[in-house]
């Protein structure tokens, strides 16, 4: 399923904008309960204006809610953005640690973010529990797990670990663009003849191809 998912989408990356680990970071704890393409909107102007960890930490929090204000929860945003700055620098002189038990212990990271800073930032291989993930490996049959550390060990066991980030990628773009939440498009699906939950959207191929969305340019 995997090898099929890697054929439908042979470009599929992280799709948050970034240029280093810091900004990558950042951008991920930015990223919950909102969409990679708006917080895609809104880092380019936060990180031209803060762009190393001791600028973040030193930043006015009443300019900072103002930045991050399209992001939604903007306030928690900022509270753990100003703090992630300030333990950068007071523990790891303002870089991004680049291993997951040193992470883990920044203020708004948890595994999901570590994960996919070390992945995508740093070429470390994690797998990345997000809803995306979670959903699919269950509608899969690859878990009966629900919590993320409990898929992550579970998903780990079953593929090599040099594949772990793009699996993710892999299963977070068929998330996106096909395996929708809500009425998937099972009939435009590659996976369906090894897929059980086949049948939970239309399998009718045309009212299944309405439902694809393609990539973003």
């Amino acid at each position: 399923m995997n090898r099929v998912l890697h054929e439908l989408y042979p470009d599929a990356h992280c799709e948050l904008d970034f240029a280093n680990p810091l900004q990558l970071l950042v951008a991920t704890i930015l990223s919950a309960q909102t969409t990679d393409k708006r917080v895609n909107l809104v880092t380019p102007a936060l990180f031209a204006r803060y762009p190393d960890a001791a600028a973040l930490a030193g930043a006015e929090r009443a300019d900072l809610e103002e930045l991050l204000k399209p992001t939604g929860f903007f306030r928690a945003k900022t509270d753990t953005v100003l703090k992630l700055g300030a333990a950068l620098v007071e523990r790891y002189d303002g870089e991004v640690p680049a291993k997951l038990k040193e992470l883990v212990t920044l203020p708004g990271v948890g595994r999901k973010t570590a994960n996919v800073v070390l992945g995508n930032a740093f070429d470390v291989p994690g797998i990345t529990v997000d809803t995306h993930v979670g959903r699919l490996v269950r509608r899969f049959g690859w878990t009966i797990e629900t919590e993320p550390d409990k898929v992550e060990a579970e998903i780990g066991e079953l593929f090599p670990r040099k594949d772990w980030t793009q699996l993710s990628q892999n299963i977070i773009w068929h998330g996106r663009r096909r395996c929708h939440a809500r009425n998937p498009a099972c009939g435009a699906c590659p996976l369906a003849r090894w897929c059980p939950s086949y049948g939970e959207g239309p399998t009718d191929p045309a009212k299944a191809a309405k439902l694809v969305r393609e990539p973003r340019g």
